[in-house]
C-alpha cells in the first residue's frame, strides 16, 4: 500500500471548497494514479476521521500560449471527500470556517 501522504498532496481552497466546511465536506489534490479506495484510506488514517463518500475528477490543464508556441499545465486530480455525521470534523480546516 502507498503512503497516505503521497496519495494526499495538499488540500484546495477555495471559495467553493470553503463552502462545503461546515457540511464536512472538503477537497483534496490527489495523486493522478490513486482511486477511490486509497483516497478514502489515507483521509481516514491521516485525520482519523470516518470518510462517508469520495468523489473523484480530473481536472484538464489550461492552454498556454507564449507567442506562436503553446502547451498545457499540468493535469491535476481533485478528491471531494463527505465524512460521516457521526464523524468529527477534519482541526486544519476549523480555523477557515
Amino acid at each position: 500500500m502507498k503512503d497516505p501522504h503521497d496519495v494526499i498532496i495538499r488540500p484546495v481552497l477555495t471559495e467553493k471548497s470553503y463552502d462545503g466546511f461546515p457540511t464536512k465536506n472538503y477537497t483534496f489534490q490527489v495523486a493522478m494514479d490513486s482511486n477511490r479506495i486509497e483516497v478514502r484510506k489515507a483521509i481516514e488514517e491521516i485525520f482519523d476521521v470516518k470518510v462517508e463518500r469520495v468523489n473523484i475528477a480530473r481536472q484538464q490543464g489550461k492552454l498556454k500560449r507564449m507567442g506562436r508556441t503553446q502547451g498545457r499545465t499540468n493535469e491535476i486530480k481533485k478528491a471531494y471527500v463527505k465524512l460521516t455525521e457521526e464523524s468529527k470534523p477534519i482541526e486544519f480546516f476549523e480555523g477557515m470556517i
